[in-house]
């Protein structure tokens, strides 16, 4: 499934650094073998492993819709694979401070907030892959380089976006040379035409929508072909592909994350993937199974969690509806509360806008949601009201957590990567 190419790395490394850090030496880069001549078998076990995970996927895809508003569950799962995904690329960003820098760029107001900024630019990029996918006839080299651009336009890193790589990179070790590293991606004048071929193969239809985006995201991050961001614009490919497929056309279940909570399994799988060698000899067909396996396994928890979220939002507006008595059907109260799981930070002159109301009509049904306890006003940025749901702040930030615990509780298995600190309940005394 691959080759390796010995090459010699010239030390530039400057004074000051440790000496084994200044050293050149001989490393290994790994090439990949192109997907789109490939011709791949699935195992029984595996085959029905995907065949369930695409049935769960489908089938959150489809139920959302009668359990709650499928735009707001889509943008907030949208929102926690963003935020999520920016805290395992070391971007440390609570819900409430992150809605809040989103709510004031909707106002034209930039938020001052770089880290914010970089994970809004996380959420753009993946909102463009997804709009990318409706009604896509082909993926190219020219739609990943986009992705990558709009993640990384308005970031510090904006220099590299939407640049593929012109010198070799590496993963672990040290930061100036490639003698230790854990993993060593192709020579930078062959990744061009390995996304060439990548995009080439997400465009066929040969094999099951799930096990195309497991191999063709293990294809990218085996790849990395870019000087940074390649883990981000490696997940947003998943829901790219599965988008582009048809198997999840409104909700996008957070596949990667659980990946990356599941890390060690997640890295065994790259690894078994990355098998240097003939392609038809045993160890080359079991690590691809492998591989797909465990990218299955991630997809059918990615749903699980995703469902129990939905449940939550709706048990959140059923209580909100408990508290306010009546509220008639199509009146600005009732479109305001279906909105707030979606658009926990607004104001009024949003709400205006997003539901078609007179100020007056927004500015009663606000009011009514404040005295219930539902919304409390807030400013955000110079001066500016804006109003927040706490409620559904607080579960997207319990969602992050239970996404980053293996066992999706996070009393039973604490998380294992950065997460909101645990919310403080009531004392019952």
């Amino acid at each position: 499934m691959g080759s390796s190419i010995r090459k010699r790395w010239i030390s530039e490394a400057v004074s000051g650094v440790p000496r084994a850090e200044r050293r050149s030496c001989e490393y290994d880069a790994y090439v990949p073998d192109r997907l789109s001549d490939r011709t791949f078998r699935l195992d029984g076990e595996v085959a029905a492993d995907v065949a369930d995970a695409e049935a769960a996927i489908a089938r959150l895809d489809t139920r959302a819709v009668a359990l709650t508003d499928t735009e707001a569950l889509a943008r907030i799962l949208l929102r926690a694979e963003s935020v999520a995904s920016s805290r395992i690329e070391g971007l440390e960003i609570g819900p409430r401070r992150l809605m809040r820098a989103e709510w004031a760029r909707q106002i034209d107001e930039l938020p001052g907030d770089i880290t914010a900024e970089e994970v809004l630019g996380n959420i753009d990029a993946m909102r463009t892959a997804l709009a990318v996918a409706e009604g896509i006839g082909r993926i190219t080299t020219d739609t990943l380089l986009e992705i990558h651009r709009c993640l990384l336009k308005d970031t510090r890193l904006h220099a590299h976006a939407g640049r593929v790589r012109e010198v070799q990179n590496w993963i672990g070790g040290n930061e100036y040379n490639p003698c230790s590293a854990v993993y060593v991606p192709p020579p930078p004048e062959q990744v061009r035409l390995l996304l060439d071929d990548l995009s080439e193969f997400c465009n066929s239809d040969m094999l099951p929508a799930v096990a195309q985006a497991a191999i063709a995201h293990a294809q990218f991050e085996t790849i990395h072909p870019f000087a940074d961001g390649n883990g981000r614009t490696g997940r947003a490919l998943i829901h790219l592909i599965l988008r582009r497929r048809g198997l999840s056309t409104q909700v996008q279940p957070p596949v990667s994350l659980i990946l990356a909570t599941r890390a060690q399994d997640y890295l065994y799988g790259l690894t078994a993937f990355r098998f240097q060698g003939a392609l038809d000899v045993p160890e080359a067909h079991a690590g691809l199974n492998a591989w797909i396996g465990i990218f299955s396994a991630a997809c059918v928890r990615a749903v699980e969690d995703a469902t129990a979220f939905e449940s939550r939002c709706v048990d959140i507006e059923e209580a909100w509806r408990a508290r306010l008595g009546r509220v008639r059907s199509g009146s600005s109260v009732d479109l305001l509360l279906r909105m707030l799981p979606g658009t926990p930070v607004l104001s009024v002159s949003s709400a205006m806008a997003a539901l078609g109301r007179s100020k007056p009509q927004v500015n009663d049904a606000v009011a009514r949601l404040q005295e219930a306890g539902i919304l409390t006003q807030v400013t955000v940025g110079r001066r500016n009201r804006a109003f927040e749901a706490r409620e559904v702040i607080d579960a997207f930030a319990d969602l992050e957590r239970q996404l980053a615990s293996p066992a999706a509780d996070t009393v039973a298995a604490p998380p294992v990567r950065p997460v909101p600190a645990r919310r403080r309940r009531p004392s019952s005394s």
